[in-house]
């Protein structure tokens, strides 16, 4: 599940990290990055909701295959040059990728004694940093000495390459799947109904709303911002591979402090207010402010926004009732989805008015601002 979901981050950060050289090639406005991105959420959130069933079915395994199989062909269809492949690209890609997180909560859920979820989703979640990390690195360095279609292919096809490794495991991790399940179009209402039905999983919906709209506008426009304050493609992408790296310790840190130091809301209500304030400091940078002192913002953007996962869907999956738990951890995403469909929507309205990233920041921080001072209330409650 750790390099299943790391391959899953590489592929769906790589059109961010790579956004700068997309743009000046197919000759587009900054704020499309945006767009691509909402337009995947919108996938993402359609399949979160109906997944349940499928991992029911066919499961845990099978579904994170056809997850990488989906990532694969969306990352192709993005080098084809064409506004509609862009689309399909995002659709297809989007939709396929946000599958994996559901499925591996499925399998971890069974497996996981409920004290210590916390860690261990923590552990499992340190893959998404790291395929960020990748694609940081890799990324801006591989379009340096080829080209970015190149690039998108060679992540396809290590996708592909991974789905087949996966394949002997398939029996071992799928032998709690139900033949019979089917599919039906209630489904997505009856996974509604089940998180904000119950009070426990509607906060956490919510506050999954704010963090991902964060972690999403800080990955989506984190490496084209530097660009625009004069720093190249290879050099925005190694302090964004080098900020983002601090989220695998941190992931680990929150997740053994969720498992019995700290309450894991007060865990979160800490995330939430570091991402809010984080990410007002990063509006306020310019092009004389050091490489030291933006990347510090950015690694404690890091540390919050991105590390959020593990501490989050721990509380989710011991709130689930038993054998729903893909079913509800997808409910509950399906709300971050949103989050991440709604934050870069906004965020490029505001940069095609103001021609100026720091608005976008500062406004994408407020929901952050706002789950902290409610995760507070109801703790001291």
């Amino acid at each position: 599940m750790f390099f299943q979901q790391t391959f899953i981050a590489l592929g769906r950060a790589l059109p961010a990290v790579l956004a700068p050289a997309m743009i000046a090639d197919l000759m587009l406005d900054s704020a499309w990055i945006g767009v691509y991105f909402s337009i995947g959420a919108v996938a993402s959130l359609a399949t979160q909701l109906g997944c349940g069933s499928f991992i029911i079915r066919y499961g845990a395994l099978r579904m994170s295959q056809v997850a990488l199989v989906m990532l694969a062909l969306g990352m192709a269809l993005a080098t084809l040059d064409s506004p509609l492949m862009l689309v399909l690209s995002a659709l297809i890609g989007g939709g396929g990728a946000a599958v994996s997180t559901p499925a591996s909560s499925h399998l971890l859920g069974r497996v996981s004694p409920p004290r210590y979820m916390p860690l261990v989703f923590s552990l499992k979640q340190t893959a998404v940093p790291a395929g960020l990390l990748l694609a940081g690195l890799l990324g801006p360095q591989l379009t340096e000495a080829f080209n970015w279609h190149y690039t998108m292919l060679f992540a396809a096809l290590a996708c592909l390459v991974f789905t087949l490794m996966l394949q002997p495991l398939r029996q071992l991790f799928d032998d709690d799947r139900v033949a019979t399940r089917t599919f039906h179009f209630s489904d997505f209402s009856t996974t509604l109904k089940s998180v904000v039905g119950t009070k426990s999983l509607r906060n956490m919906a919510f506050t999954c709303f704010a963090f991902n709209a964060a972690q999403t506008i800080f990955t989506v426009y984190f490496v084209v911002y530097l660009t625009s304050l004069g720093y190249t493609l290879v050099a925005a992408g190694f302090v964004f591979s080098t900020a983002v790296a601090i989220a695998v310790p941190g992931r680990i840190v929150w997740g053994l402090l969720g498992s019995g130091y700290i309450q894991p809301r007060l865990v979160m209500a800490t995330l939430a207010f570091g991402m809010a304030v984080s990410m007002v400091l990063l509006s306020l940078c310019n092009s004389g402010w050091s490489t030291i002192l933006v990347g510090t913002i950015a690694a404690i953007i890091s540390a919050t926004a991105l590390s959020w996962h593990g501490v989050l869907l721990a509380e989710t999956a011991n709130a689930a009732p038993e054998g729903m738990r893909g079913a509800v951890t997808g409910g509950v995403l399906s709300f971050g989805q949103l989050g991440a469909l709604t934050a870069p929507t906004v965020f490029s309205i505001l940069l095609g008015l103001s021609n100026s990233y720091s608005l976008g920041f500062i406004v994408c921080s407020i929901p952050a601002l706002l789950v902290g001072i409610a995760l507070m209330r109801q703790r001291s409650a």
